[in-house]
């Protein structure tokens, strides 16, 4: 029954309504993710600077990295182009641009409704823009309830397996050895709060994306003259015109759409969760930088998977290799033996950083019942630590199946309330635009402007703009 609703919800529902919300909101937005996509740099320089007691703009981009990229980018990207063909890679590349839009939409609206803690952080996503903006609590409600329950019990779980397993195939080192290690590692990060998850992420999340994008710049280099080949290879296989080792035109595509969506969770609200934390002057300013996390995950390091596996000519349609042995194989070919582990310790670093930002997700679901709950809090960071470990030892299938219903009901419920709130979205965003047109220089956020909205006086002070 699961597999069923699971086929339903992923295979149809889904993905036809993240393609048209993202082609809606690129359209509506005059390209908000191209015009913008120069500012993002600029926005980014400005918030790795810390407001003192708070989380920086860069902090948090680093967090929904942290989460965007995983096992999704190594093996995900290989098992793409195993069933769907190299023309997959040109479906995620759309499905990526598109996607850019939609998590601009979903960041800056968590910044709008997001709410001021006590201990001077900010809390906000998905359920707090049902609820102020929808004005829907029971939606909110529903919401985080699902976040809390799929997260507490097999999301992290699958994380641990995946890291556990690999270092049992690369080193031989025991399952419940790692999942304790790595139990021990997340206490010391999870108990310190969204603080020093920020710390840990702004450091981890830019040297395991670089060291990765290094490596595929390496095997890109050494294959230059190969590069225009792989391009037509992608964009035949992409249009059915080289079906012949390929997965045909319906599979590139399905497939492409699939892992693209899959990758980088625009429109599933998790980023948004993550976005509403950063101190910033406009919600637009984190709109813009969590649209270039979406660029990071597809447009980089997707790409990057798949190039090294295109050039090294390892890939065939008619090969039985597939998924992430079919990215280590063709990592060998450049690298040498060693490439199996450096895919391992890749693959580890993107799964704790991952068990970072969903432990946050399930942390925030929780305090929207119960705001800065101490004690439930660290009940839930004991179950997580008991999931790392438990995870580790055994392949889930049963629970993975309600995890996935789980999240894709979050996914449907947030999409929906998109739709419902893409005019407050496109508001912002004429407000921002307004000031930049005025040559402000930095815009800030009135929220006397927006009295209708009824949001949080203690997140949007009021304040005078200057240029």
């Amino acid at each position: 029954m699961l597999a069923i609703l699971n086929d339903l919800l992923w295979g149809k529902v889904l993905i036809g309504l993240l393609i048209g919300v993202g082609v809606w909101f690129t359209v509506a937005s005059n390209f908000v993710q191209i015009r913008f996509f120069k500012r993002m740099f600029g926005i980014l320089k400005q918030g790795i600077h810390h407001e003192k007691g708070h989380v920086s703009s860069f902090q948090a981009l680093m967090i929904s990295v942290a989460g965007r990229v995983g096992a999704g980018n190594i093996a995900g990207v290989a098992v793409a182009i195993t069933l769907g063909g190299p023309g997959a890679i040109f479906w995620m590349w759309v499905i990526g641009l598109i996607g850019m839009a939609t998590s601009f939409f979903e960041c800056t609206l968590a910044q709008v409704y997001k709410k001021a803690e006590p201990d001077g952080n900010f809390r906000g996503g998905p359920a707090y823009y049902m609820h102020k903006g929808m004005k829907q609590k029971w939606m909110g409600s529903f919401y985080s309830l699902l976040l809390a329950l799929s997260i507490g019990t097999a999301l992290i779980a699958l994380q641990s397996f995946t890291m556990a397993s690999s270092f049992e195939q690369s080193f031989g080192t025991s399952t419940l050895h790692s999942g304790l290690a790595l139990a021990a590692i997340t206490a010391i990060i999870i108990f310190g709060g969204i603080k020093r998850i920020a710390e840990v992420a702004e450091w981890i999340v830019p040297f395991m994306a670089a060291g990765y994008f290094l490596l595929g710049l390496y095997v890109i280099g050494t294959s230059f003259e190969k590069i225009p080949a792989v391009f037509v290879q992608i964009f035949n296989s992409a249009f059915g015109l080289q079906q012949a080792i390929g997965g045909g035109f319906g599979v590139a595509i399905l497939m492409g759409v699939q892992r693209g969506l899959f990758s980088n969770e625009a429109g599933l609200g998790h980023a948004a969760n993550v976005a509403a934390v950063a101190y910033v002057k406009h919600p637009v300013n984190q709109g813009i930088v969590q649209s270039f996390s979406v660029f990071i995950d597809t447009m980089v390091l997707c790409t990057v998977t798949a190039m090294v596996i295109l050039l090294s000519g390892v890939y065939s349609a008619e090969s039985d290799v597939g998924g992430i042995a079919l990215t280590q194989i063709s990592l060998a070919t450049y690298v040498g033996d060693w490439s199996g582990i450096f895919v391992t310790i890749a693959l580890s670093l993107f799964a704790f950083t991952t068990i970072l930002y969903l432990y946050y997700l399930g942390e925030n679901g929780l305090n929207f019942f119960s705001n800065e709950n101490k004690k439930l809090f660290n009940v839930y960071r004991v179950i997580i630590l008991v999931q790392i470990v438990w995870g580790s030892q055994q392949e889930l299938t049963t629970i993975f199946s309600f995890a996935d219903l789980a999240v894709g009901l979050l996914a449907l419920s947030n999409l929906i309330t998109l739709i419902f709130l893409f005019k407050t979205g496109k508001r912002v965003l004429a407000d921002y635009d307004q000031q930049v047109e005025q040559g402000i220089k930095e815009p800030r956020f009135e929220a006397s402007q927006f009295n209708d909205l009824e949001l949080d006086p203690e997140s949007w002070p009021s304040q005078n703009k200057t240029s």
